[in-house]
């Protein structure tokens, strides 16, 4: 009886928060279902789209590369445009950008558009790299906050969880009806032609946002010292990011090409599989907010991700039942904590500080995925993706370790 009454508190305590959504929150959340079915579609489809162009696993890792390198690059100039220009314009300009890249990666197949596309993508998710947090934090109060982050991101992988799901179909229903392969470049290019239309729709909230009145914010780019004041800080927070970024870009993005060419699987089954991890990663997401506010952020960021870890050997190394399985659990562990952490990171500083410190996890979250994937493209391609796996469990390790050291090793942090 104590824990039915736990939990249904534990309920009301969760609806409150979610009622307490400001109307800006509900716009942006509203974006993040039509983002993530397009995002969906996106990351199932378009590196088979790039391999059925007759290109390789290489060029794979030269995208990857040219799209994080930029948006590590352009990270702090893109915070600097988001104080500049405001949240919304911010918003709606990344949306826009993002169209125009993947259309013209679907209109000109060439290798140098394929690159050039990437990079103009690059550019727009440092934009809204720097923009959503502190948009997020701008929109809600202390009380809903971590909810907020973490229900925004959960509300994102279920919408990818459709978007998986349908794109793991959408090659043969465009292939049915063009009467051609579903594996072709067509059949990729027409379904890949749908995602530049729902990625183009997402604006549409973004336009209907109430931007606030501006009032003079003195950027920290005007001020040099902020760097040199707080760099103790700002190293310990960005450098677990940094480290889980190295991990990360060796792997995530090929996993589709992992399950095609070592376990033998069809799109329809990669997508179903995506789909179910999006899913799963979605009620991580969904109950980060209750599990840490009973036991403290930066503890539920420490024991999620260890506890993913070993999850990520079985993926890599056991067969495909295991690893499938494997997968689903890892992917709720291991991100489940993201937009948790995110919450402390921006709590950590100033107001005006919040695009400049944004656009620097931006670039932790991207200096690994842009150098590590082509990295990945060649040990793929001469050795498989044993050695690979093996280098990203080293790196995640290395981040919880440095999470523990920084911020839960006696200072009880919440």
């Amino acid at each position: 009886m104590k824990k039915f009454s736990r939990a249904m508190s534990v309920l009301r305590t969760y609806g409150g928060n979610l009622a307490a959504f400001q109307p800006n929150a509900r716009l942006y959340l509203s974006a993040q279902v039509l983002s993530g079915a397009a995002m969906g579609v996106y990351r199932l489809l378009f590196n088979f789209y790039v391999l059925s162009l007759g290109y390789d696993e290489t060029l794979l890792g030269i995208l990857v590369t040219a799209n994080s390198l930029t948006a590590l690059l352009v990270a702090l100039p893109m915070g600097y445009l988001a104080d500049a220009i405001g949240r919304k314009a911010s918003l709606v300009l990344g949306s826009v950008i993002n169209s125009l890249a993947l259309l013209s990666a679907v209109l000109f197949p060439q290798a140098w558009v394929l690159v050039a596309a990437n990079v103009l993508s690059g550019a727009a998710q440092g934009l809204m790299g720097a923009t959503g947090g502190p948009f997020l934090m701008e929109n809600s109060s202390e009380r809903e906050r971590t909810y907020l982050f973490s229900f925004a991101q959960g509300l994102l992988m279920t919408s990818v969880f459709v978007g998986n799901w349908v794109g793991g179909y959408l090659p043969t229903w465009m292939a049915v009806r063009q009467d051609i392969l579903p594996t072709s470049a067509e059949a990729y290019r027409l379904s890949l032609g749908a995602v530049v239309v729902v990625i183009g729709m997402a604006a549409v909230p973004y336009l209907l946002l109430r931007a606030p009145k501006r009032t003079s914010q003195r950027s920290s780019f005007a001020s040099p010292a902020f760097f040199i004041q707080e760099r103790g800080l700002l190293a310990r927070l960005i450098t677990p990011l940094l480290a889980t970024s190295l991990g990360a870009g060796m792997i995530m993005p090929f996993l589709n090409v992992f399950y095609r060419q070592v376990h033998d699987l069809p799109d329809a089954t990669i997508g179903t599989l995506f789909a179910w991890g999006s899913l799963a990663m979605a009620i991580g997401l969904m109950i980060a907010p209750p599990l840490a506010d009973r036991y403290g952020k930066i503890q539920l960021v420490v024991v999620s991700q260890a506890l993913s870890i070993p999850f990520l050997a079985v993926m890599g190394y056991a067969p495909y039942a295991l690893s499938a399985g494997s997968y689903l659990i890892r992917l709720a562990l291991m991100n489940m904590s993201g937009p948790v952490y995110q919450t402390f990171v921006m709590e950590k500083v100033a107001p005006e500080r919040r695009a400049t410190v944004a656009s620097l996890s931006s670039m932790a979250f991207n200096f690994g995925w842009a150098f590590t994937p082509s990295i990945s493209g060649w040990l793929q391609t001469n050795y498989g993706f044993g050695p690979i796996y093996a280098w990203t469990i080293v790196l995640y390790v290395l981040s919880t370790y440095l999470y523990w050291v920084f911020f839960w090793r006696g200072s009880g942090a919440k």
